[in-house]
């Protein structure tokens, strides 16, 4: 391995997961390290991810960010969870939220009094015990001093990446503007020695993090590392993207709507709404699913629409000899639970804990490819459970989905919950019961039995408990502002 001290760090790539990268390491780490950031002029990113989930609060503290100051200049809103629609069967809908539903007790969990409410007449719909919930229904929003809701954001990610660039060079990390031309490897021992840009100029580094999207230009057309392709349990291969106006106030919660061949985003800023559809190109054609997008907007168009094609499945090794993949490069699920920008966190914050700074050890090369594929398995399975518990049976891509073939993983949480009520969170993993919980009975997959601890309560405890906790919820929500009014005196944008 490397014994070399891990000085220089070069970035190669910008975008979100380019300028996440250089805004983390120069603001945490940065007094140690000279990191230099490579972005071509000509090369577009990606773009599309703009719905968040709540861990990105957590690197926000990390990096002391003011959230009026973000929200104000990302064009923000809040988000409370994602709205399915026409999921489980045309008409259906249900959110998947942010917050915890009831109580939970040490034995079991909410759903297990739910269950029972249910059996008896007295427990109205799950998701009523759940104040994160009820305010995305209601399209409410504030910051409350006691009991503080769940949230994460809507954002403009262009925007993002400029906000993070900012705090960057603030704190020492430089940029280069250049296309990288070529790759050196060291002849002994395989490692990245330096990158070549299309001037000529060569930029030399100890570790080298790629953020070429689905170029993988390091990682994969390089080190040729290898990728586990997914499509056999997540077909969805493509996407179009397109913002429109804004057509009312934003709702705080993205909207997932199901079509017949996949599904459609709706992700409210303050100023427009980012849009977009993913979809199977060999159950509909780019031209049918531009065409279904379009008639389906809330707004008017005010980019072209733009075709992303996309293989779903993650890097064999997310860190290889001196080259660690963050964001697309590493591989890729799906827009579905707005995964892409945690799993970019995610590798910083994990490659920031194992940090080679006395130089690269294989100990802690097979440690970050541990946890990060453990993490990316599970998210998998979580996303999958979308496609495959469905009862719908009108297109041929809903039929494929209900009768794929799905992980044992998967297949065992399922059939524990239907046959018991039963969810249990697996190590760091990043879905909680409660999330597990919410989409499983939103799919329609509803427990068969309750835990005996339920039955220590009386029928009357039992409607008590239930009323206390659904009063406390509508109370909670009842003193909250509309979100478009929150986000008007608390960051109203300052982008156009």
């Amino acid at each position: 391995m490397n014994v070399n001290a891990v000085k220089k760090v070069v970035i190669a790539g910008g975008g979100t997961a380019g300028w996440m990268a250089a805004a983390s390491l120069a603001k945490l780490l940065g007094k140690t390290l000279d990191i230099t950031l490579i972005e071509s002029d000509q090369i577009g990113t990606v773009g599309v991810g703009e719905a968040t989930i709540p861990t990105l609060l957590t690197l926000h503290r990390l990096l002391h960010i003011n959230e009026q100051e973000f929200m104000a200049a990302t064009n923000a809103t809040f988000k409370l969870g994602i709205g399915f629609e026409n999921w489980a069967n045309k008409e259906d809908s249900y959110i998947h939220s942010f917050g915890y539903t009831g109580k939970d007790c040490w034995a079991a969990g909410f759903q297990h009094f739910w269950v029972k409410g249910k059996q008896m007449g007295i427990a109205s719909e799950f998701g009523d015990y759940c104040p994160e919930l009820i305010a995305a229904k209601q399209n409410k929003f504030a910051h409350l001093n006691k009991q503080s809701l769940n949230y994460a954001y809507h954002l403009d990610a262009s925007l993002y990446a400029k906000f993070l660039q900012t705090m960057a060079f603030e704190h020492g990390a430089k940029r280069i503007e250049g296309k990288i031309s070529r790759v050196n490897l060291n002849e002994v021992t395989g490692y990245i020695d330096s990158l070549t840009l299309d001037s000529g100029n060569t930029i030399a580094g100890d570790l080298f993090i790629d953020c070429t999207g689905f170029r993988a230009l390091l990682i994969e057309q390089a080190l040729h590392t290898g990728f586990d392709d997914w499509s056999h349990w997540l077909p969805a291969n493509s996407a179009i993207a397109v913002q429109t106006t804004k057509a009312d106030a934003p709702k705080p919660y993205t909207r997932a709507i199901a079509h017949d061949a996949g599904w459609q985003w709706q992700i409210p800023l303050q100023t427009r709404m980012g849009n977009g559809i993913v979809y199977c190109d060999r159950f509909v054609s780019d031209t049918e699913a531009k065409r279904t997008l379009l008639e389906n907007l809330p707004g008017d168009p005010i980019t072209d629409p733009r075709v992303i094609k996309f293989t779903t499945g993650q890097r064999r090794k997310h860190w290889n000899k001196n080259c660690v993949a963050i964001g697309l490069s590493s591989g890729f699920i799906e827009p579905l639970e707005s995964t892409s920008i945690h799993l970019i966190q995610r590798g910083i914050v994990r490659l920031m804990q194992l940090f080679p700074q006395a130089g690269i050890q294989q100990t802690d090369v097979d440690e970050f490819n541990r946890q990060t594929q453990e993490e990316v398995d599970n998210i998998r399975d979580f996303i999958i459970l979308h496609y495959n518990a469905t009862e719908r049976t009108d297109s041929a891509f809903w039929r494929h989905c209900k009768n794929l073939e799905i992980p044992d993983t998967l297949r065992h949480r399922m059939e524990l919950f239907r046959e018991t009520g039963r969810v249990f969170k697996s190590g760091n993993e990043l879905f909680g019961e409660n999330s597990w919980t919410q989409v499983m009975m939103g799919q329609g997959i509803l427990p068969k039995a309750y835990h005996p601890i339920v039955d220590v309560m009386s029928n009357d405890e039992l409607s008590q408990f239930l009323n206390q906790i659904k009063y406390n919820v509508d109370r909670t929500v009842q003193q909250l502002p509309s979100h478009q009014d929150f986000l008007e005196h608390y960051c109203k944008t300052h982008s156009e």
